[in-house]
């Protein structure tokens, strides 16, 4: 193993056992030269496996922090892929097939306790809420459930949910979108869902609950959606 490698696992390691914690500054990149013995190109390296994992971020003149990363669920896998901010519409464009989207839901609301942890706002501040079917070729392929801070996402208007909501926070807003972390189960349809996917009730989803953070580690997005099995696929996803 590699040096910058193996200062990467012992900081995680640090992060998963909590000691260092969500919203912790790490220690300065000269610290750091001087705990671990090494030069700061090996420690910049490691860094951006951190980084790059989406444990943390750097704010520029002010250091480097651990992301808040409440947990979501125990029995779960923890996902890391940044090029996950690529979205539905993306990740399909340029293919044979047509991507469209079923807009069942579009509110402001007051998310609950657990969600608004997630994405670092108070009980009482207001996020957006939507439900939307994604399908390509008319086929339905996933449901999502998204919140998304009122704040950090002005002007999201409901015909936006038609196109991409990425595209949007992105070339729209101008932020960068840097990593998710992301929980995967099986999860059987609802009688609703079924309906909305055009499956049988019970049928077998693989549901990706996430949350997603720009590149300072502001958390941008908790979302769980709901993929039909036999016509999802999971590519290209680094477990960390």
């Amino acid at each position: 193993m590699l040096k910058y490698q193996s200062i990467a696992e012992d900081l995680q390691r640090s992060i998963e056992d909590g000691t260092l914690k969500p919203n912790d500054r790490l220690p300065t990149v000269v610290a750091l030269c001087d705990l671990y013995g090494v030069s700061k190109i090996t420690v910049k390296r490691a860094l951006n496996v951190l980084s790059e994992n989406g444990l943390i971020a750097s704010k520029r003149g002010s250091g480097t922090y651990v992301k808040n990363t409440t947990e979501l669920a125990e029995d779960a896998f923890l996902f890391g892929r940044s090029d996950r901010a690529l979205g539905f519409s993306t990740e399909h464009r340029g293919s044979a097939q047509e991507v469209s989207s079923v807009v069942y839901a579009f509110s402001i609301v007051t998310p609950a306790p657990d969600i608004a942890r997630h994405l670092s706002i108070g009980e009482d501040d207001f996020t957006y809420y939507h439900e939307r079917v994604r399908c390509l070729d008319g086929v339905p392929i996933v449901i999502e459930y998204t919140y998304m801070p009122l704040d950090l996402i002005p002007g999201l208007k409901k015909s936006t949910l038609y196109d991409s909501v990425y595209g949007y926070i992105q070339k729209t807003l101008g932020y960068k979108i840097s990593s998710f972390h992301r929980f995967l189960r099986a999860v059987r349809a609802t009688d609703e869902e079924a309906r909305r996917l055009d499956c049988e009730p019970g049928s077998p989803l693989l549901e990706i609950e996430q949350v997603g953070f720009f590149d300072d580690g502001t958390p941008f997005e908790y979302s769980v959606s709901r993929n039909v099995g036999d016509r999802y696929e999971l590519k290209d996803v680094n477990v960390l």
